[in-house]
């Protein structure tokens, strides 16, 4: 029988989420299954997941949904529950569950281009990815962050994200902050902000010995040009979303992601814009 898989989020049109997954469906010959697009704010959610047939494999989830993602879930996973959010349901018996894999996004890209541990972060903004990296953070041993925004005001769900995942942090108004020190004495940079806000201080955010930019379009950000500039390792958001798509899979098709195929497929579909090592 076809099963049937989206991506939730609005906008929508722009998700490359369609081209991992129907990839992932084809390399492992499920050539009845299906992946697509499908536009839907966060007060539509509900109405939405509870709409869905058998024939439903899961849902992926992005910007603006993945709290009412969790809010409607029967059952949270441990790291969704920690993050706050989730990107991913899945129908079981018990209901919806509900995951968060950006988790494995943050932690897989930076793997993959060869960061290990470290103790200390440097991490700029407080939307929804960094409460994703926070929880990915303290995955790989990161026991105490400084958080660099815009407004601290905003800041609350990230403040109770390190929280409940075991990160001291500490709040740094953007205005205020020594990006320099800052960066230098932190064993990795997790940037969650456009590109026009780092480019300023993008010589300065170098210093980290390894950085994680979640932008990738327009491609190369200036923090990714003075990264490579000072030739120190670089991940990038693209890394972020191969990496999320893999456990995604798994959980939607019960099999192994065939991670090359998806790799190969998200390379073609942005013009081998990035190497996107595993």
């Amino acid at each position: 029988m076809g099963r049937q898989a989206a991506v939730i989020g609005s906008p929508v049109a722009h998700s490359l989420s369609p081209v991992l997954h129907n990839a992932a469906f084809e390399a492992l010959g499920l050539t009845s299954w299906s992946y697509t697009r499908i536009e839907c704010v966060a007060n539509d959610v509900p109405a939405l997941v509870h709409g869905l047939d058998e024939s439903w494999a899961g849902l992926s989830v992005t910007m603006p949904n993945k709290r009412a993602a969790l809010a409607v879930a029967s059952v949270p996973t441990s790291r969704a529950s920690l993050v706050g959010a989730a990107n991913t349901l899945v129908p079981s018996e018990a209901g919806w569950v509900a995951d968060c894999t950006d988790v494995d996004g943050v932690v897989g890209a930076l793997r993959a281009n060869g960061f290990t541990t470290g103790s200390t972060a440097l991490l700029l903004g407080a939307g929804g990815t960094a409460t994703a990296a926070l929880v990915g953070l303290a995955s790989v041993g990161v026991r105490s962050a400084t958080l660099v925004v815009r407004s601290t005001a905003r800041a609350g769900e990230a403040v109770d994200c390190a929280v409940r995942a075991g990160v001291e942090l500490t709040l740094v108004p953007w205005h205020e902050a020594d990006f320099g020190a800052l960066a230098s004495t932190s064993d990795v940079l997790v940037s969650t902000v456009p590109p026009a806000a780092t480019e300023p201080v993008a010589d300065e955010l170098a210093l980290a010995p390894f950085a994680l930019d979640v932008i990738y379009h327009p491609w190369p950000t200036p923090l990714a040009l003075a990264v490579g500039k000072r030739g120190n390792a670089l991940a990038t958001g693209l890394d972020m979303l191969l990496h999320q798509a893999f456990g995604q899979s798994e959980q939607f098709t019960g099999r192994p992601a065939p991670r090359e195929a998806m790799r190969a497929a998200l390379r073609a579909a942005t013009g081998d814009l990035l190497p996107l090592p595993l």
